[in-house]
């Protein structure tokens, strides 16, 4: 009974972060790559292959009907960092930047 508990609290778990790192991917490819550059983070393809590797990597920290279910929680630690890091420090940046440039073309 105790171990079902466990696994429905961590198949939960990991569909929370997963979805945080969906979130990540799909802001990382929403802005335009010279906004990275005004940021002064790294480009728009390192930060589109880092949130996509993790994407990846959380979706194969699924349980294993769904995923891999293998070596899942350092996958889940590592996919949550990166999308950490970017919505954390990147995202702020470029909508900063964002910001501005709207703001100047009036």
């Amino acid at each position: 009974m105790i171990a079902l508990i466990q696994m429905w609290i961590f198949a939960v778990l990991a569909l929370a972060l997963l979805a945080v790192e969906v979130w990540a991917f799909a802001n990382a490819i929403r802005f335009r790559p010279d906004a990275y550059v005004a940021a002064g983070k790294r480009t728009k393809t390192f930060w589109c292959v880092l949130t996509g590797v993790a994407m990846l990597l959380g979706f194969l920290s699924l349980p294993y009907p769904i995923g891999s279910g293998g070596a899942s929680m350092l996958f889940m630690i590592i996919a949550i960092v990166i999308a950490g890091i970017f919505l954390a420090d990147v995202l702020p940046a470029l909508k900063s930047v964002m910001r501005r440039a709207q703001g100047n073309r009036w």
